[in-house]
């Protein structure tokens, strides 16, 4: 078999790769929006379509996670597809712990609606679902960095994640306000102190997506580097 051909399957059993992690990324992407709307409609089917669906996330990152040791092992790459090969396993933990994130949002949904609080009750479920947007966005930019491979895509991710984080900040904020004005409400509002910090960790897993492409086209490990850093890095 000639180096050619060799190569040419590799290329093909890394786009297959590629592409099942993007569908990977569109199935928690559309997990984290079923949460939400099970949330905002106090909606028990839809949430526990979410907790449905983190069973074939959970699959879906072991499948990959073996072939991508399959290939390792047949292949021994080195250089940029090495180092694809490594974002990718990087890639798809941090979308199996989105789908975690989604199935938390979804049985405190189900918490709520078993405990008997009503819809009607006063509580910034709006704001939630605005942070949720934002986090979501984000969470879609990265998988269309790494689809495409573009740096500049990534670095956006990464900055808006200081928007994501101010969004949370003010929804503490507001819960422990409606908590103070209304005692009846400060069950519901501790549990939706842990709704939105799911979706804020949403954010933070889009943000890593976007470092692991910045690692595979330059090479270099931009974690825990600020914006600025990072920017200079891929001039």
């Amino acid at each position: 078999m000639s180096e050619k051909h060799l190569s040419s399957q590799f290329d093909m059993e890394l786009g297959g790769i590629s592409t099942r992690v993007l569908e990977m990324g569109g199935l928690v992407e559309s997990q984290v929006g079923q949460a939400i709307y099970a949330l905002t409609h106090f909606n028990g089917e839809v949430a526990s379509q979410v907790l449905i669906s983190e069973e074939r996330v959970n699959q879906m990152e072991m499948d990959i996670d073996a072939d991508l040791s399959t290939i390792i092992a047949r292949r021994q790459p080195t250089a940029r597809d090495l180092r694809l090969l490594i974002a990718i396993s990087k890639t798809i933990g941090n979308l199996e712990r989105v789908g975690d994130e989604a199935a938390r949002i979804a049985r405190t949904v189900q918490r709520l609606i078993n405990t008997g609080v009503s819809s009607r009750l006063r509580l910034p479920v709006n704001d939630l679902s605005f942070e949720a947007d934002l986090a979501t966005a984000s969470l879609r930019k990265a998988l269309d960095a790494f689809a495409r491979l573009d740096t500049q895509t990534a670095l956006e991710v990464i900055k808006d994640d200081n928007v994501i984080d101010a969004e949370f900040d003010g929804l503490m904020r507001k819960l422990i306000t409606y908590m103070m004005e209304d005692p009846r409400t400060i069950s519901a509002s501790i549990d939706l102190v842990f709704v939105a910090k799911a979706i804020e960790r949403v954010g933070d897993h889009a943000k890593n997506l976007a470092e692991q492409v910045i690692y595979i086209v330059k090479g270099t490990d931009v974690r825990h580097n600020t914006p600025d850093a990072v920017e200079s890095i891929i001039k």
